[in-house]
């Protein structure tokens, strides 16, 4: 049964059909909430601002790190 998931999952995804979710910010929204952290904002309050979840704001920090 795995064997067959993981088939259909790699059709899936040479088809698009595994494209991630949707982006809750512009890239300048990103900037703006990455400057509010560098002023010394909690990332709480700068994740509030932004209106999104801290997670999602450490997903930012990761991906603006790592790039």
């Amino acid at each position: 049964i795995r064997e067959r998931q993981r088939e259909g999952i790699a059709i899936a995804k040479r088809k698009g059909v595994y494209k991630g979710g949707t982006r809750k910010l512009k890239p300048d929204q990103v900037i703006a909430m990455l400057d509010r952290l560098v002023q010394g904002v909690s990332k709480a309050r700068a994740a509030r601002e932004a209106g999104v979840s801290k997670a999602t704001l450490y997903a930012y920090l990761k991906e603006s790190s790592a790039g």
